[in-house]
């Protein structure tokens, strides 16, 4: 009896072992089935683009936002003169311009004439400029100024222009740096306006005679070349010495205006290139039996 019993037991143990087996086997194969399920959907979903809202957003860093510098809309003077220039072959002598943009035309001719002191100017200014230098011994205490530079042969020019820039660096300034320093007292060679004759450097025997200079210039057809004013504009630093003669007219008009001569010509550029009313052809009816003018005025 013991025996039969004894075998009962062993068979329901191994019954109870069978029976948790094949449990656990469920259970892991369950898993499995939902792991292989999830690797399904995430290789499908790859080729798929996430829609803009789930996209990731840039974090905020709490740098300034970068900034880029609008160019200027209005072309600069200098341009604008040279253009002009350009397109304008027969420019009046007078109002030539010669600067850092505009050199010298290669067939420019000048006939000189020699002043008091020998300093030499174009043939054309001489006479306004010494009616100019005999008006200013009011502003110099009675004496005649003096023209200390005329006109400049490229050989000249050129001295002068290396001299100052080696002057800068024997300072210390490096080549370049040099180089644009000199640029702003010493014109570069072939764009100077002393190469053409039409620009004077005039000292006194005093300091007033600059103010006298400036107030009265123009009545003589000279300008004031290069004011503090105008420097970022004609690139020069102001030289109260220096002179322009650029005509009665075209003086008197910068004068009332407080124009450099780039302003000058690019107004007159823009003036024109706009249509004038007045050049518009008028006809006008003729009451009868009125006289027709004479064409021989």
């Amino acid at each position: 009896m013991e025996g039969i019993q004894s075998r009962d037991s062993r068979s329901r143990r191994s019954q109870g072992r069978r029976r948790r087996f094949t449990w656990r086997d469920t259970l892991a194969a369950l898993l499995m089935v939902a792991v292989c399920v999830s690797v399904f959907l995430s290789i499908g979903s790859l080729g798929k683009k996430a829609p803009a809202s789930d996209l990731p957003k840039p974090s905020v860093t709490g740098l300034p936002a970068l900034t880029i510098p609008r160019m200027q809309s209005r072309m600069p003077v200098v341009s604008l003169t040279r253009n002009a220039q350009m397109e304008k072959k027969d420019t009046d002598w007078k109002l030539i311009l010669v600067n850092n943009q505009n050199a010298i035309p290669e067939d420019y001719e000048i006939t000189l004439a020699e002043l008091p002191g020998g300093e030499k100017v174009d043939q054309r200014i001489y006479a306004p400029l010494m009616a100019m230098l005999e008006a200013a011994k009011e502003g110099n205490g009675g004496q005649f100024p003096i023209v200390v530079s005329g006109y400049r042969t490229q050989e000249t020019q050129q001295f002068l222009y290396d001299d100052k820039i080696a002057q800068y660096q024997n300072q210390g300034y490096s080549p370049s740096n040099a180089k644009q320093l000199a640029e702003q007292w010493v014109a570069v060679p072939g764009h100077s306006e002393h190469q053409i004759g039409l620009a004077v450097d005039i000292n006194g025997a005093i300091y007033d005679i600059y103010p006298w200079l400036q107030e009265n210039s123009y009545q003589y057809g000279f300008i004031f070349r290069y004011p503090g004013s105008k420097t970022e504009i004609t690139g020069v630093a102001e030289e109260v010495w220096h002179y322009r003669y650029v005509g009665v007219e075209a003086a008197t008009e910068m004068y009332e205006k407080g124009l450099c001569l780039e302003e000058y010509l690019a107004e007159k550029q823009r003036e024109g290139n706009e249509p004038k009313k007045e050049n518009r052809l008028r006809v006008r009816r003729m009451s009868p039996g009125a006289q027709r003018p004479s064409l021989a005025a």
